[in-house]
């Protein structure tokens, strides 16, 4: 009867031990996922007023834009695109720059840190006719 009793014990603890382990795994599933992806992910929302045509993200340090991140797509007023970045990329200074569809007329930012910003929203003031970003 004792061993019984202490080997009952003992699986109810295993049982409870695993079940822990589970519940702290998949609690921790975010984090992990955060660590997989760049740092420097972040999303651009579009709240100007008009339809962005173009979007380039490029290191600070680069001498060009690259490439295209829409390439064929479009950034509609109210839309928002995630920007990620992969793993191994270590820089957190960045350029971005915009070009409206309709008159192909363009904004940019330079040296932002995607290391401590995860959401640039950007503004048109149709007054003075700029393009202004907010960063969170």
């Amino acid at each position: 009867m004792f061993k019984m009793h202490t080997l009952q014990k003992t699986l109810r603890r295993s049982m409870f031990k695993g079940l822990l382990a589970g519940v702290v795994a998949f609690a921790t599933l975010p984090a992990l996922n955060a660590m997989a992806a760049g740092k420097q992910d972040f999303t651009v929302v579009n709240v100007t007023g008009y339809t962005i045509s173009e979007l380039y993200v490029s290191p600070s340090k680069a001498s060009d834009w690259e490439e295209d991140i829409l390439g064929r797509d479009v950034l509609v007023d109210g839309d928002r695109t995630d920007i990620t970045f992969s793993r191994k990329e270590d820089t957190c200074l960045w350029d971005l720059k915009v070009v409206y569809q309709d008159d192909n007329s363009s904004a940019e930012w330079s040296a932002i840190n995607l290391c401590e910003v995860s959401v640039v929203a950007l503004h048109y003031n149709e007054k003075t006719g700029t393009t202004s970003a907010t960063f969170e």
